[in-house]
């Protein structure tokens, strides 16, 4: 055992009874998060389409139905092959007044050329149609399909987002067949499902995007770390970010129960990762089990996970040193 790793492990023990009680009193640390210019409408960056809501019927999941939005940049051009982003919980990651604000974010980054040009697609959880959609207070655990497909570690969800959803996308617009130009993201359990679907398919999906990720005992997700130290490594590249107020292990009763503790099995994963070699990034900060840090940072999680674009570094040529501006039609 690693001597970092060791000490996180004796914190674990040593802070379960004060973890058992919940989160220490004074400021809520959410309100040092906040959204920057990055995640808001900036004057004269031209904004991307959001069409739909679109659905989606699976046969994966038998009388479930799947809600999608597809945000399309302005600088889309069908004649060349777009990379492509996917995020899961879609209603939350969209939500033009919520914590995450994507589509802004996607609108900026591709405008000064920080992101490649690429579809965005903004996926709900399935539910049958007599079940409510989700929604910024209710993002389905308690009345949609949620908990089986996000936390479940099998194969189902990948094939959802792989033979349904993937060629559905191609029939209306040209995405490049590179898996290092797919990417997948979520938060919470929608973190954990993004990372189920990269490492299930890593012949169709390289990069993964984790907020508050549920890498914990809702459906065997702590075992994670294991799996990842015991497999051949796999091609994706990892970007997690958590807090250290994030839930803590509170079990029924009031016990403490460390594979249920966010934060902790967050740092596992992250240190299994890096002993194995994979490209990971991560960010643990101050948060609750929420998107506040997460969405305050998302541009630099993009950034990141998307900073092997191509670039050009001929100074006489004037179009990659200007702003990627939409094609005139």
């Amino acid at each position: 055992m690693k001597p970092a790793l060791t000490a996180v492990l004796a914190f674990g023990v040593i802070g379960a009874v004060a973890r058992a009680q919940g989160p220490p009193q004074g400021p809520n640390p959410d309100v040092q998060y906040r959204l920057g210019p990055d995640s808001l409408p900036q004057e004269g960056v031209p904004k991307g389409e959001m069409r739909g809501p679109f659905t989606l019927p699976s046969q994966v999941f038998p009388g479930t139905q799947h809600t999608y939005w597809v945000y399309v940049p302005a600088q889309y051009d069908p004649a060349v092959s777009a990379s492509l982003m996917i995020f899961n919980d879609g209603q939350a990651f969209m939500a033009p007044e919520g914590d995450i604000r994507a589509q802004n974010v996607m609108d900026n980054l591709i405008y000064r050329r920080e992101i490649p040009v690429m579809i965005g697609v903004f996926i709900n959880p399935g539910r049958r149609p007599d079940q409510p959609e989700p929604n910024p207070r209710e993002w389905g655990d308690r009345t949609t399909n949620r908990p089986t497909e996000y936390n479940t570690l099998d194969d189902k969800y990948p094939r959802v987002i792989v033979e349904e959803l993937m060629p559905v996308l191609r029939r209306e617009y040209y995405i490049s067949d590179d898996a290092e130009r797919h990417g997948i993201g979520g938060a919470s359990s929608g973190a954990i499902a993004a990372f189920t679907v990269a490492w299930e398919r890593p012949n169709q999906f390289r990069k993964v995007l984790s907020i508050v990720g549920s890498f914990t005992n809702i459906r065997g997700g702590h075992v994670y770390p294991d799996i990842v130290l015991k497999s051949e490594k796999k091609p994706i590249r990892v970007f997690l970010q958590d807090g250290r107020n994030d839930n803590r292990g509170a079990g029924r009763g009031g016990a403490y129960d460390q594979t249920r503790d966010w934060f902790y099995q967050n740092v596992r994963l992250m240190k299994a990762l890096t002993e194995k070699g994979y490209d990971v990034n991560y960010a643990f900060g101050m948060n609750r089990h929420g998107q506040k840090m997460g969405g305050a940072i998302l541009p630099e999680m993009m950034r990141w996970l998307w900073r092997d674009h191509p670039v050009n570094t001929d100074p006489q040529d004037m179009e990659e040193r200007g702003f990627h501006e939409p094609k005139k039609k």
